[in-house]
């Protein structure tokens, strides 16, 4: 994999462009995904933005979201896109299998496919150009810099601002998390200068739920929430019919594993949820513990140090029981 300044003298060339993300893309990942969109427009780039799947309605007032593809529904029209495009923009995931049905597909096309990711172990032979830094709050940040870095930071628009900043909100947990440099900072920053109106993009990310979704969240506090103090651990385990019950969507569940995070003492916390097809998990961890090792040891999963996910394939009784034997194994670590 080349190194991705080397594109940066190709951007004059217009070409066709398909800009692509994870499966069920947060706010990170779309945001990444609609700046990029917005700046290789400018540039005079015929683009086109495709998520694996659909997305959560709290991204949706992001500009440019109304043209986003899904190519669970679209898959025709998709295909027929990615087998003509010169360009594969590879934003947020930096293996193929993270972008579900589309996977195979991505790794078929005869294109020049570019990497722009900040997770770890990236599949680097996969990829033409790009860049993967793990010690980057978010892809948001990377395409900020991307864009920065090529020269055009006067391309960035209060659009382009809107996306970057409700990324990088996301994924360094409102400045909180270690991933939080001083250039996030200045990011936000220059940002402001160029008219950012941040409390409208807050308001937009956190503010911006149906009734349900809080009561859902205090069943599964108080119901399905276990503590192991002498690990140090929390696990949530929520059924399906707990889903269906309080009419749970897509992104109804953001960041309801980081609230046991407050719970004094707790190094882990391990969300489970019974999907259709598989149980999803997502963990959290404070300190030396290293969430991405976890994950892809047992749960077929990776991410960050300190946040990472994964899945299982039995049931939800039998994941839960994995997950104990699994902190039990862990129980120095998590001391």
């Amino acid at each position: 994999m080349k190194a991705i300044q080397e594109i940066i003298p190709l951007l004059a060339t217009p070409r066709k462009v398909v800009i692509t993300m994870h499966q069920k893309p947060d706010a990170d990942a779309m945001g990444a995904s609609l700046a990029l969109y917005h700046f290789l427009v400018a540039k005079g780039h015929s683009v086109q933005v495709i998520s694996p799947t659909n997305w959560a309605q709290w991204v949706d007032w992001m500009p440019g979201a109304e043209k986003v593809m899904n190519y669970e529904k679209e898959k025709q029209a998709a295909d027929e896109l990615l087998e003509n495009t010169d360009w594969l923009f590879c934003l947020d995931y930096n293996i193929f299998h993270r972008t579900k049905y589309m996977a195979e597909k991505l790794a078929a096309i005869n294109c020049t496919k570019i990497l722009i990711d900040h997770h770890r172990e990236p599949d680097t032979p996969s990829f033409d150009y790009g860049i993967s830094d793990t010690n980057k709050s978010s892809t948001c940040e990377m395409v900020y810099d991307f864009i920065k870095a090529a020269g055009e930071g006067e391309k960035i628009t209060a659009a382009i601002g809107e996306c970057i900043y409700a990324g990088v909100v996301a994924d360094t947990g409102s400045f909180r998390f270690a991933s939080t440099t001083a250039s996030v900072h200045q990011l936000v920053a220059d940002l402001k200068t160029k008219g950012l109106d941040h409390e409208k993009v807050h308001g937009f990310l956190f503010d911006n739920f149906l009734e349900n979704r809080l009561r859902f969240i205090g069943q599964v506090l108080q119901n399905r929430m276990e503590v192991f103090y002498e690990y140090n651990t929390v696990l949530m385990a929520v059924p399906k019919s707990d889903l269906v019950k309080y009419e749970i969507k897509t992104g109804d569940t953001e960041g309801l594993v980081n609230i046991p995070q407050s719970i004094q003492g707790i190094k882990l916390v391990a969300l489970v949820i019974d999907r259709d097809e598989e149980r999803k998990w997502s963990f959290r961890s404070k300190g030396e513990f290293n969430c991405n090792q976890f994950a892809r040891k047992y749960f077929e999963g990776g991410g960050h140090f300190n946040a990472a996910g994964g899945r299982s394939s039995e049931s939800l009784e039998d994941a839960v029981k994995k997950f104990q034997k699994a902190m039990q194994e862990n129980k120095e670590q998590l001391q």
